[in-house]
């Protein structure tokens, strides 16, 4: 442990026909592959630019030496998303970290400079929250063990991050929001984000 920061990227591995399901139904399972390919270069940059913090990536299925040299890298580990998410950051503060923010592979605009406003923030707050249009959120940071952010949630629905920032504040528990980014899910996603022109053959 070299930081008191701790960022923990989770990733699907990319497999044709797993990776970008809602999006492939549209464009195929080859092409979807290719936008999710580029999806995690940029998230494999930008996550690794960050400064004075530690990387850990969880993988879905097996880790991946091509993606992420050198770093450390994990088994995604339960049944749902809160389950994997919490067991992540879990983890994490057992071995001692104090901010832990956690991001997804999925951001056409994904910066080390929006991971580092989350990371800033929790030095005043006890969450922080990237929002994303479609009702949940792109990023999560917590600076102490949190569960009941993991439980007991509808995930991947609209009023995810409106439950949780409730659930939060009657808690009294203080959370810091950072810009909305959306991630690609379908075509309409893709047609909206700044990869529109790469992929502009798939659109």
């Amino acid at each position: 442990m070299n930081s008191k920061n701790l960022l923990i990227v989770f990733v699907k591995n990319p497999v044709k026909g797993k990776a970008k399901t809602r999006l492939a139904a549209t464009i195929g399972p080859e092409a979807a592959l290719e936008v999710y390919k580029e999806l995690i270069s940029i998230t494999e940059r930008e996550t690794s630019a960050v400064q004075n913090c530690d990387l850990h990536v969880y993988f879905s299925s097996e880790c991946d030496d091509t993606l992420w040299s050198g770093k450390n890298q994990f088994i995604q580990s339960g049944n749902d998303l809160g389950e994997k998410m919490f067991d992540a950051f879990h983890n994490g503060f057992e071995v001692g970290y104090k901010r832990i923010v956690g991001v997804g592979s999925d951001l056409p605009d994904l910066s080390a400079e929006v991971i580092s406003e989350g990371l800033e923030l929790l030095k005043s707050n006890d969450a922080v929250f990237g929002p994303s249009d479609d009702g949940g959120y792109y990023l999560i940071g917590i600076s102490k063990p949190t569960p009941c952010i993991f439980e007991n949630k509808q995930w991947s629905t609209e009023g995810l991050l409106a439950e949780t920032l409730h659930e939060l504040k009657n808690k009294n528990l203080s959370v810091g929001l950072l810009e909305v980014l959306n991630d690609v899910d379908t075509i309409e996603d893709l047609r909206a984000s700044s990869l529109a022109t790469k992929f502009a053959e798939f659109t």
